[in-house]
């Protein structure tokens, strides 16, 4: 039973026992008066009728009619008129009167009995009768009863108003309690609250300032660990003199990029050199043309913010040689973005940044999965190569029809897409997530989308999720996928995972949609989290709101491919994370590469402080697995443990 509901018994407890407690000496006393009334009643009757019977005793009619005259106007039980002489009854009146609603376990309760009294009437000096009166206690019952119930009465007043306030003034006390229940509830959602306003009360005072002393504690401690991952993952994959990432992060993201035959989509890879960077050396002196290329890298980022397939893929690999990896570009996209840098980069001419014409070459080539990826890089520097001999542009694309998607058919897609949609005309995969130190034991399925064409083969999503964000058709799929899986699951009892695109969350009517189907099957919550790629994460308000209507709704939220914004973590202590799945990027060949072990040892202790899983994405060997094993990691995707295949 809570404090509150003890604490309002025992005040109602207190009232109930001073109520009976004064009821029972208020009635008491009042018995005892009344007793004493009822004896002065009779007494006074009695001696009254004496006197007024002493002229009359010898006229029997006078002497009924004053007995019968007083008996009707006063409360008597009885009286009697009794010949001394004779010793017989000359007149006797009695009744019992009416109870005046008076209950009888009432009357029983309180045992008041009648009380009598009597009188000598005189024939001269002789005693010619004696007069009995006993006075009937019911007006006196009558009265306590009314008392009675006007003190319940004032009781049920008294403990109504003290329950209303009571529970007010408790609740207000007891406040803090609860917030205090709901940082240990947040704690353990991974969250860290503070209670801002402390109580009046000291006991509780101290208890609070505790509570959020260490609070603030365990947040320092995770800050702490995310501080210096993030100092690990600046100085082992961001290049110091551009802030742009570094060449290691670029060679990781490449192989990531080219090796994932699931998920990776088809794009273009752009190489920019600056031009002889030597001479600019010996003309300009090191200070200047590091200013030089720390403005390339500003113009790079600036430029490719206008393009969403090359978010946080900018890397200066060594000396004056930039790199853009632009995953899910086509053509016309990759061929916009080096006319967009050419036109930008002659601002560092006109500026007088350098008398050299142009300021840089590039070459853009395009890359797919499966390609190697010396070949891709390869591939790039014949377009740098060739861009720098030209005459005309200071950048070259390759021949579009060299890359599985620059044949694409743009109409071609829109029809097939908009019919898949429209039919549902999609395929649920599944790969299995299983704990890393047994992979029996699954953990859940990852739900992936396959598109189903005129010939009924499966399309992996890396080929039309481009197409589907450049139509603008993302939220549609997210909708279908969504109505699929909650379908889907009506059949089984295992947990899933499904992907949500950041076009979903933008939009308010496909967002608004989502939280409809989720409630509509809130049965669902405890087996299906929602996932969100780091790469398109929202505002921290709009994440946070999002986390906290899917907690309503009874689902989690986590976060997937993430690594690559690790300066974000300290911010996932307010999000209450079902869990969070490290980019694969990381995992691979991290039994060989000690940097990728540093760094993913330093994620793992951030989110360990914080009670945060983590789960490795895209594990392929089993040198992999031993290392993750290691680590504490608990969760294990990919290859090794599990192919996506549809639902058996």
């Amino acid at each position: 039973m809570s404090l509150f509901k003890q604490l309002l018994i025992a005040i109602c407890l207190f009232l109930i026992v001073a109520f009976s407690g004064s009821f029972m000496v208020s009635l008491e006393s009042s018995r005892a008066q009344y007793v004493n009334q009822l004896r002065s009643h009779a007494q006074d009757g009695a001696t009254a009728l004496a006197l007024s019977l002493t002229p009359n005793i010898d006229d029997p009619a006078m002497v009924e009619l004053l007995v019968s005259s007083m008996f009707d106007s006063g409360y008597y039980a009885s009286i009697r008129v009794v010949d001394t002489t004779a010793d017989s009854v000359m007149v006797e009146r009695s009744a019992v009167p009416d109870s005046n609603g008076v209950p009888a376990w009432f009357i029983k309760l309180i045992g008041l009995e009648p009380a009598g009294g009597d009188a000598i009437v005189s024939r001269g000096w002789q005693q010619a009768a004696r007069v009995e009166v006993v006075s009937h206690p019911m007006f006196a019952l009558a009265k306590l009863w009314q008392s009675a119930l006007g003190s319940l009465g004032w009781l049920l007043l008294c403990g109504a108003l003290s329950a209303v306030f009571g529970a007010l003034l408790l609740r207000r006390q007891l406040k803090p309690l609860d917030y205090m229940v709901e940082q240990s509830h947040a704690i353990a959602r991974r969250e860290f609250l503070s209670l801002p306003q402390l109580p009046r009360t000291p006991e509780l005072r101290r208890v609070v300032q505790a509570m959020n002393q260490m609070v603030e504690k365990l947040k320092a401690l995770f800050q702490e660990q995310a501080d210096r991952s993030e100092k690990l993952r600046v100085e082992s994959y961001q290049d110091a003199l551009t802030g742009l990432a570094n060449r290691r992060y670029f060679e990781m993201q490449l192989n990531a990029q080219v090796s994932n035959l699931e998920e990776a989509r088809p794009g273009y890879l752009l190489l920019l050199r600056v031009n002889d960077l030597t001479g600019l050396n010996k003309r300009l002196g090191g200070q200047r043309t590091d200013q030089l290329l720390q403005m390339v890298g500003a113009h790079l980022t600036r430029t490719c913010a206008k393009f969403p397939e090359t978010n946080n893929l900018i890397t200066r690999n060594r000396g004056g040689e930039f790199a853009v990896l632009a995953p899910g570009m086509v053509h016309e996209d990759a061929v916009q973005l080096a006319q967009a840098l050419e036109n930008s980069l002659a601002s560092l001419q006109s500026a007088g940044a350098t008398d050299m014409t142009p300021v840089a070459h590039m070459g853009l080539a395009p890359c797919s999965p499966g390609d190697l990826p010396q070949n891709v890089l390869s591939l790039a520097d014949q377009a740098l190569a060739k861009a720098h001999n030209q005459l005309g542009p200071s950048w070259l694309c390759l021949d579009a029809s060299s890359s599985p998607n620059g044949g694409d058919d743009h109409h071609a897609w829109r029809s097939l897409l908009e019919h898949a949609l429209e039919q549902g005309f999609f395929q649920l995969f599944f790969q299995p997530v299983v704990a890393s130190d047994d992979r029996e034991h699954v953990l859940h399925y990852k739900v992936l989308a396959r598109l189903l064409d005129t010939e009924g083969r499966a399309i992996p999503a890396g080929r039309f999720l481009p197409w589907l964000e450049r139509f603008g058709w993302l939220a549609r799929l997210d909708l279908l996928m969504l109505e699929q899986v909650l379908k889907q699951m009506q059949g089984h009892d295992r947990a899933l995972a499904l992907n949500l695109s950041c076009a979903t969350l933008k939009d308010a009517a496909s967002l608004q949609r989502v939280y409809e189907l989720l409630s509509q099957n809130a049965a669902f919550g405890p087996r299906l989290t929602l996932e969100i790629g780091e790469e398109q994460l929202p505002e921290q308000s709009v994440l946070e709101q999002l986390t906290r209507r899917l907690r309503e709704l009874g689902f989690g939220l986590s976060l997937q491919r993430f690594g690559g914004r690790f300066s974000m973590i300290g911010n996932l202590a307010n999000l209450g994370l079902a869990y969070l799945k490290i980019d694969g990027s990381y995992i691979r060949a991290i039994d060989k590469e000690r940097h990728k072990r540093l760094f993913i040892e330093a994620v793992q202790r951030a989110a360990h402080s914080i009670d945060l899983p983590l789960i490795a994405e895209r594990v392929e060997t089993e040198g992999e697995l031993q290392v993750i094993r290691e680590m504490g990691i608990q969760g294990v995707q990919g290859r090794l443990v599990g192919e996506p295949a549809p639902w058996p």
